[in-house]
């Protein structure tokens, strides 16, 4: 396992447990139990890499993984060309009904596997530099003749436009631009426009004028924006895009108007995604099983619950991957010990690996997990930063530390989230000596 992952990753991946969030890289390495949704997920990639576009929606109650399972996902596609953004649905900042909003939070978040948010600039030069690279391999122009290759670019472009200027010509002439901005060196106009293409409101009316496009984006356009910057990835290389909308749930605490349009929007864009207007789009929505069974969620909408209606048996073994809708089940105690073998691979100290046995791994997970009332789901964040900040970094610093003799587990408001803290205060006081 670390044999794949390079000395830095490491580091980076027991950095973020030591604080307590989720790794920005190397999630394979922790992903306990997800082997068995890989394959299909794959297919899935293969198809939007194809052309074709794929819905998915993940439930699982809080604690289950949900937002470990999407960086996975998405650390797995942009291994594999994809670009990928995830986008926090909230009432205030990201509502799901006002799409311009998304779309801008989706540019605002973009990555590749060579570039973290927003790798949206990365992105149009990468396109801008492909059209060049593209003229050149066709061995008709030579690179020193550059009137006859700003021709030929220009001509290339407007074919390549030429599908987006029939669904979005403001998008197309942006672009159009942008291109001339940044082949010219007007950095100010090149930043503007960047930015209008972005979704950002309030740009500069002289950046707006130059590429003759006008006003900001609505909700009707940034469906179409979308379609313009998937093209543009496609263009520049990529295989496709993964968009996450992160905890969905959220709709259910808003004004029942709101709701009721952020649900008709998600059925829209279901309905697009499945129609494959949307060619090299992967959307993936995260939610809890209240959101989805529930009467203030997607029942509340008879035509969004019908599309993502899946057959649940009792025992989540016998799940089908391949399904619109997906379960995370959670944690076990059982999960909880591999994972913090994992971790003690990770963490690569030889201290580390001959005096952590895994007896103890098991009886911090359970002392972990009775802290916070014996709910496993909730605990494997706290489990791990407790293992690596309190146990590991001491084994690994001290030669006569034992953990069994000289610490004793606790656990402090100021460090537990919203979740963890109510699970704790749920707890029994009971002593637990580890």
């Amino acid at each position: 396992m670390t044999a794949e992952i390079s000395a830095r990753r490491r580091r980076d991946i027991i950095d973020a447990l030591r604080r307590g969030v989720v790794p920005s890289n190397g999630l394979d390495a922790l992903a306990v139990g997800l082997e068995r949704f890989a394959a299909a997920l794959d297919d899935d990639l293969d198809r939007v890499a194809g052309g074709g576009s794929v819905f998915k929606a993940v439930r699982g109650e809080y604690g289950a993984g949900k937002t470990f399972f999407t960086r996975w996902l998405a650390e797995r596609a942009k291994r594999r060309g994809f670009a990928a953004a995830e986008v926090q649905i909230s009432e205030l900042e990201t509502p799901l009904h006002r799409m311009e909003t998304v779309y801008r939070r989706l540019v605002e978040h973009l990555s590749t596997e060579q570039f973290a948010p927003s790798a949206f600039r990365p992105v149009l030069d990468g396109w801008i530099f492909a059209l060049e690279e593209d003229v050149l391999a066709g061995g008709v122009i030579a690179e020193d003749d550059a009137d006859a290759l700003e021709r030929a670019v220009n001509d290339l472009l407007e074919r390549r436009l030429g599908e987006i200027s029939r669904t979005t010509p403001g998008f197309a002439a942006a672009l159009r631009g942008y291109r001339a901005a940044s082949a010219g060196a007007d950095h100010a106009t090149a930043d503007g426009l960047a930015a209008w293409l972005g979704g950002q409101p309030h740009v500069a009316a002289a950046a707006r004028r130059a590429a003759g496009v006008k006003g900001d984006l609505d909700h009707y356009a940034a469906l179409s924006f979308l379609r313009g910057l998937l093209t543009v990835l496609r263009d520049s290389g990529h295989q496709g895009l993964l968009l996450v909308l992160d905890e969905v749930e959220t709709l259910q605490r808003v004004r029942s108007d709101v709701r009721d349009k952020a649900l008709n929007s998600l059925r829209q864009l279901i309905d697009e995604v499945h129609a494959d207007r949307f060619p090299g789009l992967m959307v993936l929505i995260t939610g809890t099983p209240a959101f989805y069974d529930g009467p203030q969620g997607v029942q509340r909408l008879a035509p969004l619950a019908q599309r993502l209606a899946t057959d649940f048996g009792p025992e989540a073994r016998w799940d089908n991957p391949r399904a619109t809708q997906l379960r995370l089940p959670g944690f076990t105690t059982d999960a909880l010990v591999d994972l913090g073998r994992r971790v003690r691979t990770i963490y690569g100290s030889a201290a580390v690996v001959s005096r952590i046995d895994d007896d103890y791994l098991a009886l911090l997970a359970r002392a972990v997990t009775g802290a916070l009332g014996g709910q496993v789901g909730v605990a494997p964040r706290i489990y791990l930063k407790k293992l690596v900040a309190d146990v590991f970094d001491r084994v690994d610093q001290f030669e006569d530390w034992d953990p069994r003799q000289h610490y004793q587990l606790t656990l402090r408001a100021d460090e537990l989230t919203d979740i963890e803290r109510n699970a704790a205060a749920s707890a029994d006081d009971i002593e637990l000596p580890i």
